[in-house]
């Protein structure tokens, strides 16, 4: 079983409630629910939040961990929402959110437009896309999304990159 399971989950100022396989946390910035997996049980007393495997299977141990990973980032989301910020390198890059989409022209004979998540909230300053969500995973896939339309390429830098990310660069071809 994962050591991230083994103790409870405390409780601070968000309320968690279990019922019919579903797991709801209700926070001061909003509301998430997650379905949970059969071979998991999670029970809430006032020690805190325990995720126990339902039987002995490989399948439900790693997913004790996996679940328990999964609270603490609701918790934490519906208190505190999570920020990315994306840079966009490269001249004549440019980003720029209309309505509900976000338009990206990185070179391409045609610009790209990614629709945001309904839970996401995106604004652009410049060439830095900083995205917002109180759930993490759908703020991750988006943030994938994005970058996956021009990943940073190891020559010049230019494409869109993670803020702190690092980006081995190659020397290149030599002047004879």
């Amino acid at each position: 079983m994962s050591r991230l399971a083994k103790k409870p989950i405390t409780i601070g100022k968000t309320a968690v409630l279990v019922e019919n396989g579903v797991l709801s946390v209700k926070g001061t910035k909003g509301a998430l629910t997650k379905r949970i997996h059969p071979a998991v049980a999670i029970t809430v007393d006032e020690s805190g939040i325990s995720v126990v495997p339902k039987d002995r299977s490989r399948l439900a141990k790693a997913l004790t961990g996996t679940f328990a990973s999964h609270v603490k980032n609701m918790m934490a989301g519906v208190e505190t929402p999570y920020v990315k910020k994306l840079i966009l390198e490269g001249v004549g890059y440019r980003v720029e959110v209309k309505g509900s989409d976000i338009v990206l022209s990185v070179g391409f004979s045609h610009t790209v437009a990614l629709k945001i998540p309904a839970d996401v909230s995106a604004t652009v300053e410049k060439n830095v896309i900083k995205i917002e969500s109180i759930n993490k995973e759908s703020l991750g896939q988006f943030a994938a999304n994005i970058r996956r339309v021009k990943p940073p390429e190891p020559y010049l830098g230019k494409g869109i990159r993670y803020e702190g990310e690092v980006i081995r660069r190659k020397q290149g071809k030599k002047a004879a």
